[in-house]
């Protein structure tokens, strides 16, 4: 009876952990949240917790010890990246360190973060920035800056260089996507730095590399501008497969991920016929595309959950909440939104 109680508390305590979530949300507008978030039902309790007041945070990444760092971006020298701590019901503001020099570090898209690393892509900048982080979770100033390329065709969004991706990749190289010259970029990281820049793939002319992802020996690229996705092997960069996720060729493509047992992947797409293209993957990580999910206006970031995938979907202020069946990987619409002002990244920790 006495071991009986005892696994009956521990599953209590295993149900509390369940059931307590954060729900990191950010925007084109003036700050990023946080909600309490339930993974069992799917749902929020009522409004944010916490906000985090900054310009256009539009994408986080969570790091050790409760800290999140945010771009903010803008399209001029007060683009920066910000570290907070996050306190449960507030947010502790660290630090800011500008994402470029006086120039080419505009309109900061997308940070990721490894360790005591930070990396920064600079989508108007052109530029990838890298920064070391102090013991205090703290960002010192600008390490490195890497300038990108051209090369794409299209002239009205490949004039100029563009990076919009960066990636820690566990075997110790920083990969990145250079959008204006169709190629992905990557870099050794050592001690005393980042070393060796290399092209790691030339992908299709026209392909403007968006996001990635990198799951054990496969690396996966979304091209906005030709709606497809490439999938690699990893590290050896050799092409496996293209595959379409936009077939209405609206050159909007935007985010990839996988489900936690990584037996589908999810892209969302926008500009025409939003949703999120739905793929099963092969035991070779080749993509096979079941199914299709409409959205909200203009999907953006989103999330992938076991039982659930939410979607930030900027040009209605709201967070669609999906029900994912496991076996199919498709998805219904449960009806539930969360408010929030041109939401564009969500996370949960």
């Amino acid at each position: 009876m006495k071991h009986l109680l005892t696994l009956m508390g521990l599953f209590l305590v295993l149900s509390a952990c369940e059931r307590q979530a954060t729900l990191f949300v950010g925007t084109y507008s003036d700050g990023f949240l946080a909600y309490d978030f339930d993974p069992v039902k799917g749902e929020v309790k009522e409004g944010p917790v916490a906000k985090a007041e900054m310009p256009n945070p539009s994408f986080l990444a969570l790091g050790e010890g409760n800290r999140v760092y945010a771009v903010s971006e803008m399209p001029d020298s007060t683009a920066a990246v910000y570290a907070w701590r996050y306190l449960g019901n507030a947010f502790e503001f660290l630090n800011k360190e500008a994402t470029g020099l006086p120039w080419h570090g505009e309109d900061p898209c997308y940070v990721a973060v490894r360790e005591n690393l930070l990396a920064v892509a600079n989508y108007s900048g052109g530029t990838l920035g890298v920064y070391k982080l102090k013991g205090d979770g703290s960002i010192s100033p600008l390490d490195s800056l890497l300038y990108s390329g051209t090369g794409g065709p299209d002239m009205s969004r490949q004039d100029r260089p563009h990076v919009h991706c960066a990636l820690f990749a566990p075997d110790g190289r920083l990969l990145f996507t250079e959008f204006s010259a169709d190629a992905i970029g990557i870099l050794d990281l050592t001690r005393d730095g980042v070393k060796n820049y290399r092209v790691a793939a030339r992908l299709p002319a026209d392909f403007g590399p968006r996001h990635l992802l990198q799951e054990g020996n496969r690396l996966y690229c979304i091209g906005e501008l030709s709606g497809d996705i490439a999938v690699y092997s990893y590290p050896d960069m050799s092409l496996l497969q293209l595959v379409k996720a936009d077939e209405a060729n609206a050159r909007g493509a935007a985010d990839i991920h996988l489900s936690p047992d990584g037996k589908f992947l999810y892209a969302s797409l926008r500009l025409q016929n939003d949703g999120l293209a739905i793929f099963s993957v092969a035991g070779d990580g080749t993509l096979t595309r079941v199914g299709y999910q409409h959205s909200g206006p203009h999907p953006r970031n989103f999330t992938v959950l076991e039982k659930w995938v939410l979607v930030a979907c900027r040009d209605s202020d709201e967070i669609e909440i999906y029900r994912r069946n496991k076996k199919t990987g498709l998805l219904s619409d449960t009806g539930r939104r969360i408010q929030a002002t041109k939401p564009v990244f969500v996370a949960l920790q």
